[in-house]
């Protein structure tokens, strides 16, 4: 006789209801069951995806730490998808603050989403793991261009901009010598992170530095992605 199926879903904390159900409908999810007494509960679910919401008082969104994995064929259309949704209801894609989408970069396994209550649904490519673009080189590289992969390890999967800045800011202050597209690289991630923290002043310095430097038109066309990820903050 063959065993029951084992379910398992994550019951994350729940600061509105009301804001919450309509964070995740804009992303595609359906409501199964909603109730407020004798408590404030909720069931959604998305493509095989189940979450469940149980009212919380007293919690600080940006001090929230619940957490839960969403596992996915594919992430870039979904992240389009998502991106697309919160665009059309906050008028921008919210990169900062609460809520929030982790922003998304070509051949990337992974992006988070953070709802009205700080939890944060992490969706990753089934297959991620062992096809991540941005897990660190082997080639021997600069000392800004370490910076640079740290910078991106810190800001895609930990959702640490104010530390990938730091990383960044740094290693570009220092006057060594570095291959010109990896300082390019480092200054269009700088300018991609400026742009997400509304800093349009620094992020008009970084382009400006940006567009002196000599590159090939084969170097320009490599960085081109890098550079279309700051435009969609714009």
């Amino acid at each position: 006789m063959a065993r029951p199926r084992v379910t398992t879903i994550p019951v994350l904390p729940c600061i509105d209801l009301d804001e919450t159900l309509a964070f995740y409908r804009l992303l595609g999810f359906v409501v199964t069951h909603q109730q407020t007494r004798p408590n404030v509960y909720a069931a959604l679910h998305r493509e095989g995806a189940h979450l469940h919401f149980a009212g919380v008082k007293g919690i600080d969104p940006k001090k929230a730490f619940s957490t839960c994995l969403m596992i996915v064929p594919e992430v870039e259309e979904l992240h389009a998808l998502f991106a697309d949704a919160l665009r059309g209801a906050y008028g921008k894609i919210p990169v900062a603050g609460v809520p929030r989408i982790s922003r998304m970069r070509k051949g990337q396994s992974r992006f988070t989403v953070v709802d009205p209550s700080g939890n944060s649904v992490i969706v990753i490519r089934r297959d991620g793991e062992a096809k991540d673009a941005t897990k660190p080189s082997s080639k021997p590289l600069s000392r800004l261009g370490r910076a640079l992969e740290q910078a991106i390890l810190l800001r895609d999967f930990k959702n640490d901009d104010v530390g990938a800045a730091k990383v960044l800011d740094v290693a570009l202050s220092k006057s060594e010598p570095c291959a010109p597209i990896e300082r390019a690289r480092a200054l269009a991630a700088r300018t991609e992170l400026a742009l997400a923290a509304g800093d349009r002043a620094l992020a008009r310095s970084l382009r400006n530095e940006l567009s002196r430097l000599e590159l090939t038109r084969a170097e320009r066309a490599a960085i081109s992605e890098e550079l279309s990820a700051a435009d969609r903050l714009e």
